[in-house]
């Protein structure tokens, strides 16, 4: 489909309260909204970096000028009008993953648009339900933790993911596993830990977790598979899958036995998908991760998690978890049972309501 016009929307969406992790905090999420119109249709992506250098060195600021500047002018001026060649374009340009997420999938939105069918289906998914878990960043007290656990398990999440850092690690866990015995429970740590933790890490065994989520920085990946060699539970790859070569190098060194392939991290659909089938070749169970991200996001990773090999629950949660309101119309619900079923409709199903968010706009 010849593309006609490119938009580019930063928008700024309140979050219920602060989020913390080991490495920063945030008080509102900042996103770009991607619309690409062609055919009298129009699809849409986000580009969904956190401010500051939360999860990787990529910002807002960076991923505006990414797309203004360099990657939305080279996509208009290149004249492909195929999925596979405009995918091979923004894939072609260097860093700024998030930019090129943000784009690429909008043009994936906008393909099944015209097919008239949903995501999932042009992905190779299945558009079953997607189960989903909570999510809790870092807080004051031992007490903080459990109330938000307690607030937010009576909506049927099917597991929950606690942050962990230096001096916030063992005393949560044993409170948790006082409290919720049977919960299935699963830790991140964000990188905080080193070589000099590795027989803390081995305590975390004795909590009986579903995972341990990216214990160590992104390059440490002989030290991730020693630790892995010496510990019954999973170690869990996040940071450190940020591209299919890197996917590759962990399996090779057995670094991790479990893998989140966030989207936005790795640059869009088209190597999440190919992150998702290496994976799955290799027998390493994977899940779809967030940072959190806004609807639009989220809708391309519930798609992205309907393949057959995204075996645990996602990261992808209500809306209302994080934002009193949101940008897409239905906001995102969980069912009873804990799982979020796709809407119906062509592309990612969703309609967009983002204007009152919108601080900055720019038209190609």
């Amino acid at each position: 489909m010849k593309i006609e016009g490119i938009k580019l929307h930063r928008v700024r969406v309140p979050l219920h309260e602060p989020f913390r992790i080991s490495n920063g905090v945030v008080d509102a999420k900042e996103a770009v909204v991607v619309e690409v119109r062609g055919g009298g249709l129009t699809g849409y992506g986000e580009a969904s970096p956190m401010a500051g250098s939360f999860y990787s060195p990529e910002t807002p600021e960076s991923t505006w000028r990414a797309l203004t500047c360099e990657l939305v002018p080279a996509l208009l001026g290149s004249g492909a009008d195929a999925l596979e060649d405009q995918v091979l374009i923004v894939d072609g340009y260097g860093g700024e993953p998030f930019a090129r997420a943000g784009l690429e999938n909008a043009l994936w939105d906008l393909e099944a648009r015209r097919q008239g069918a949903p995501l999932w289906r042009l992905l190779g998914g299945d558009g079953r339900p997607v189960p989903s878990g909570l999510a809790v960043g870092l807080y004051d007290t031992v007490e903080e933790l459990l109330d938000r656990v307690r607030r937010f398990l009576p909506d049927g999440y099917r597991r929950v993911k606690i942050k962990i850092t230096h001096g916030w690690d063992l005393a949560p866990l044993e409170a948790m596993r006082r409290a919720f015995p049977r919960l299935p429970l699963m830790v991140d740590a964000n990188a905080a830990y080193g070589p000099d933790d590795l027989k803390l890490i081995r305590e975390l065994d004795r909590f009986s977790l579903l995972m341990i989520e990216q214990p160590f920085a992104r390059e440490a990946l002989e030290l991730s598979a020693e630790a892995q060699r010496g510990l019954r539970t999973p170690i869990c790859a996040d940071e450190s899958a940020e591209s299919l070569p890197a996917l590759e190098r962990i399996i090779e060194l057995g670094s991790a036995r479990i893998v989140n392939i966030k989207v936005q991290r790795v640059g869009g659909l088209a190597a999440a998908r190919a992150m998702h089938h290496a994976a799955a070749a290799a027998s390493l169970p994977c899940w779809v991760g967030t940072m959190p991200e806004l609807g639009i996001a989220s809708a391309h990773g519930l798609h992205l998690a309907t393949l057959p090999n995204f075996t645990y629950p996602s990261d992808i949660e209500a809306s209302a978890r994080w934002y009193p309101d949101e940008i897409v119309r239905p906001a995102i619900q969980l069912l009873p049972d804990g799982c979020i079923a796709l809407p119906s409709g062509p592309g990612i199903g969703y309609a967009q309501d983002f204007a009152r968010f919108t601080v900055e706009t720019v038209v190609f």
